[in-house]
């Protein structure tokens, strides 16, 4: 059964920076689209990026220039780096793996 376990959320001041991280065990192939998502209180699951095996990235316009998606394949890791956090960006970051396998989540608070 394939698991997925993020890392990296925490509590920052506006205009600082986090870097999310999610591992993936089990049997898995590495053609499989990677993702962050992410819920605030009382809003919708949303896209945060996405990347595909060839590293091709797809964003939320609202992190566009702020955020960083990448991965490594030979890890099963994707990554998500976060510069400039804003207090809207104050939520609940979930990786996901291809079309149904989700992350636990990890709290992400941007607050001064």
């Amino acid at each position: 059964q394939v698991q997925l376990v993020e890392s990296g959320g925490g509590s920052v001041q506006p205009g600082g920076s986090l870097r999310l991280s999610c591992a993936a065990s089990g049997p898995i192939s590495s053609i499989y689209v990677m993702g962050w998502y992410r819920q605030a209180p009382g809003k919708r699951r949303e896209l945060v990026a996405i990347i595909t095996s060839g590293g091709g990235t797809v964003y939320a316009n609202s992190v566009k220039d702020r955020f960083t998606i990448s991965r490594n394949n030979a890890k099963n890791t994707v990554y998500l780096k976060m510069n400039n956090l804003k207090t809207d960006d104050t939520a609940v970051y979930y990786c996901k793996l291809g079309q149904a396998v989700w992350g636990q989540g990890t709290q992400v608070t941007v607050s001064s």
